[in-house]
């Protein structure tokens, strides 16, 4: 079903899709990183819960009307997704106040902000992945000011749909990073991946953390905590 390898990051690999113009195989792997790569650690069995959740997440994605570069799972670890051209942007959703803003702007963390803030991210591993503003957006990509808009306008979508979905299996959206990419006929579609390594997820009856912030901070195991986010949105589905 994939052919010749072209991108490893430090999550997936990007292969093409045998046989099929405009299809890509990504492949789950089992590696961990944070603090952009300063922390590095392999999980057996990670790929495969990032890929289940990924695809139970577009899937109900999909069944609101929002599309993404999902096509199909193919095996335990990997999807099958349309090609696109990621836009070298890192679009942070937050409903509430953890991790970095409450450094940067002394924000109280456990703070619910009455609307979502939208953070866009400059994808740069040589600079840190900046914090970069509207105008930065423009200059250092080739969106255009009606892409970012609706770049902007989508992830709110996206928030709605998962913020509902999230609750539905007690568990509270904190924030999320999405990407998005522009397919050949020049659309821009949701990108990437959303699960726990990309998603903050807090029991909304305790408070535990049940995303990748345990490995980041050493406090949990990350596998126990993936498949209890997988088994909960498998109860769902």
């Amino acid at each position: 079903m994939k052919s010749e390898l072209l991108y490893e990051g430090k999550a997936k690999k990007v292969y093409q899709a045998e046989g099929k113009n405009g299809q890509l195989v990504l492949s789950y792997k089992n590696d961990a990183t944070a603090f952009n790569g300063g922390k590095k650690d392999s999980f057996e069995g990670k790929g495969r819960l990032n890929n289940k959740i990924s695809a139970l997440i577009f899937s109900a994605l999909s069944g609101q009307g929002i599309e993404s570069h999902f096509i199909e799972s193919l095996n335990e670890t990997e999807q099958l997704v349309y090609q696109t051209e990621i836009i070298p942007l890192e679009v942070v959703v937050r409903n509430v106040a953890s991790g970095s803003i409450t450094k940067r702007l002394g924000i109280e963390e456990k703070t619910q902000f009455e609307n979502p803030i939208i953070e866009f991210f400059y994808k740069n591993d040589e600079l840190g992945d900046p914090l970069i503003n509207d105008e930065h957006a423009l200059y250092l990509t080739n969106a255009t000011p009606g892409e970012i808009t609706f770049i902007k306008e989508k992830a709110l979508d996206i928030n709605e749909v998962l913020k509902k979905l999230f609750q539905s299996i007690t568990i509270t959206l904190v924030d999320f990073k999405l990407e998005f990419g522009r397919k050949a006929d020049g659309s821009i579609i949701l990108s990437d991946e959303i699960s726990p390594d990309t998603c903050r997820l807090w029991d909304a009856a305790t408070g535990e953390k049940l995303d990748k912030d345990v490995f980041r901070q050493g406090t949990g195991d990350l596998i126990e905590v993936y498949e209890e986010i997988l088994k909960r949105l498998e109860a769902k589905a």
